[in-house]
């Protein structure tokens, strides 16, 4: 895949860290900057990806128990069809692309959370998105208790994975951990308990040093 002209942010956590907030205040940064900004997400990006979301995350008795390796794939197949003709086009002619989650996501949640491996995981998302990373991944952190936490108090009903016991979320943030501290030159580890406005500063920051 040819280098990408635009710029590629993604936003990766727990549920409840707040990365919807922070990924909205980032594209209106930089629209104020006269930068073209696509704003998505995964899963869900493509209508392909909407129907791949709401059967993995809200499919409940429709499609019963999802073995591990069909989650895996399926995530895979909603990341290959989104960088495909959504993210890649938007690179190609020099958008900013920011987006909440991505393939750290999947080795987080499919390999640390569940019984692949990370090694796993990553092959398929790798093959899936033809080698496409992002120029900065943002980790919002925070403790599995808090989270739970803001969840409960967002209210609602909890989709598939944010109904899954304390101990698959701790596994979840400890994947998430271990990839930050594997590749530092592409994560910026914020603690999602500060205050919006300062993880704002804090990443505005750090996209300045990528220009």
């Amino acid at each position: 895949m040819s280098e990408p002209r635009g710029l590629f942010v993604t936003l990766e956590g727990g549920d409840g860290a707040g990365k919807s907030t922070q990924a909205e205040l980032l594209a209106e940064w930089f629209t104020a900057r006269g930068r073209e900004v696509v704003r998505t997400r995964e899963p869900g990006g493509t209508p392909l990806g909407a129907e791949i979301r709401r059967l993995l995350l809200h499919g409940g008795d429709e499609i019963g128990a999802v073995d591990p390796r069909a989650e895996a794939l399926l995530y895979a197949a909603d990341r290959a069809q989104h960088i495909a003709t959504v993210v890649q086009p938007a690179l190609d002619r020099g958008a900013v692309v920011v987006q909440d989650r991505y393939i750290d996501s999947s080795l987080a949640y499919q390999g640390a959370g569940r019984v692949l491996t990370v090694d796993e995981v990553r092959g398929i998302s790798e093959w899936a998105v033809r080698g496409l990373w992002p120029h900065l991944t943002v980790l919002l952190d925070l403790p599995t208790a808090v989270a739970a936490e803001r969840r409960r108090a967002r209210g609602g009903v909890s989709d598939r994975l944010e109904a899954e016991a304390e101990a698959f979320h701790a596994a979840v943030r400890a994947g998430f951990l271990a990839l930050a501290e594997a590749e530092p030159q592409r994560f910026l580890v914020l603690d999602a308990a500060a205050p919006v406005t300062t993880l704002h500063e804090r990443i505005v920051e750090r996209i300045s040093s990528l220009s």
